[in-house]
Parts: structure tokens; C-alpha cells; sequence
């Protein structure tokens, strides 16, 4: 079949239990790239993952990613995971308790897709987020479309006012990432920066390599 999209597999990978172990997965290569990229370029920030709803549902969740940060020699805030709106608004007080002691652990935590759901601002100001993902379909009209212009606009200041990290997604166009730097919007993501890359390309492009691997030519000589 080809390339098989997210929100087509996701969806079966879910019913069916497969997220589970997709998902376990994609968290140990992710802090196994963190832990490889932290040995040769300089600090560069935390590397997101999406976590399903189904994931996060898990009693092991908490001690598996425990597990990984210590076994790949990382700091907490270099992981930061990512749940999406509709998930989180749909959930029990159970559900955010582990949110909760994700936070406590020191772990990053994003609410994506932002807007497409039904947020209740009295839940939403009890989550321990560190960042807010505004909704790429929010972005596309930008800057023609009044209406988004106008959501976008309510979304940053709301998430200005809570102190959280606000994000752009699907940002392809010069017109775009200026609207959203003049609203305050801090950062970005989308076709705009870069096209999806292999670990390699995108260490290659983003990522500064440590002094400490550039060979010294002032070293220690031979006494004479």
C-alpha cells in the first residue's frame, strides 16, 4: 500500500492494541537518538513524542519512562510528550494524576492540536502543561482568513496569559510565520522549516557539533 499515514494506522493501531508496542517503541528510539545527539552536538533542547490516550492509560507508564531516562543517561525536561486536546478533555481525574506526575518528574508536557476540540477552560487552567500546539487548521488561512486570524490571535494570548510555550503547527509560508511572530507566537513547525528528515539529515542541518570534538592543533607536543 505504500506509505500508510498516521491517521490512518493510528486509528487501527488503537482498536486493535497495536499502539502499545508502537508506541513503547518510538519512546525508547526517541531517547535512544537523544542520548546518541547529546554525546556529539551541543545542547539543543527537548525532542517531543506524541503519547496516545491509550498509553497514557497504561498503570507502567511512569516507571517505563523512568526506565528509559536513566538508562539512556537523560534529563527529564530532554523528553517532552505530547497529547492531543480531545484526549485530555475526555479523560477522568485518574488521567490527570499521571499528567501530574509526568510533570513531577520533570518531564515536558504539550496539549497538540489545540482548538480542534472542546476545551473547558476550568479543566484546561489544571493541567500541568509546559506548551500549547495551535492547530495547523487554524494556520492554513493565515494571514487572509478572519476568522482564523481571529482564533489564532485568542489562542496565543490565552496561552501567553497561562505562561506557556505557544506553537504554530503547519506553518508553510513566509506570510505565515510573520503574522504569527508579530501576534507573539514563539515558535514553529511545519514545511516552512524543514520537510520530515532522517536522525542523520536533520543532525547534519539543525545541530551544532560539541567543541570538544574538534581535534586541538595548540595540544600537548612532545617535550623536547
Amino acid at each position: 500500500l505504500g506509505n500508510i499515514p498516521p491517521d490512518r494506522f493510528i486509528v487501527l493501531a488503537e482498536e486493535n492494541g497495536m499502539i502499545i508496542p508502537i508506541g513503547d517503541w518510538v519512546l525508547e528510539h526517541a531517547c535512544q537518538q537523544l542520548n546518541a545527539w547529546k554525546q556529539l552536538y551541543e545542547p539543543f533542547g527537548p525532542v517531543s513524542v506524541n503519547l496516545s490516550g491509550t498509553q497514557l492509560r497504561q498503570p507502567a507508564l511512569l516507571a517505563r519512562i523512568q526506565e528509559l531516562l536513566k538508562s539512556y543517561s537523560l534529563e527529564p525536561d530532554a523528553l517532552q510528550l505530547e497529547i492531543t486536546e480531545n484526549f485530555i478533555m475526555s479523560q477522568t481525574e485518574e488521567a490527570l494524576d499521571v499528567l501530574h506526575k509526568l510533570k513531577q518528574l520533570g518531564v515536558q508536557l504539550a496539549i497538540d492540536d489545540f482548538g480542534t476540540g472542546y476545551s473547558s477552560l476550568s479543566y484546561l487552567k489544571r493541567l500541568p502543561l509546559n506548551t500549547l500546539k495551535i492547530d495547523q487548521s487554524f494556520i492554513r488561512g493565515l494571514p487572509e482568513d478572519a476568522d482564523d486570524v481571529a482564533i489564532v490571535r485568542a489562542i496565543i494570548a490565552l496561552g501567553r496569559s497561562m505562561q506557556l510555550t505557544i506553537i504554530a503547527e503547519g506553518v508553510e509560508t513566509q506570510a505565515q510565520q510573520d503574522f504569527l511572530a508579530k501576534e507573539g507566537c514563539e515558535q514553529i513547525q511545519g514545511y516552512l522549516v524543514s520537510v520530515p528528515l532522517s536522525a542523520e539529515e536533520f543532525a547534519a542541518s539543525f545541530l551544532r557539533m560539541s567543541i570538544s570534538d574538534f581535534s586541538d592543533s595548540t595540544g600537548a607536543k612532545p617535550s623536547l
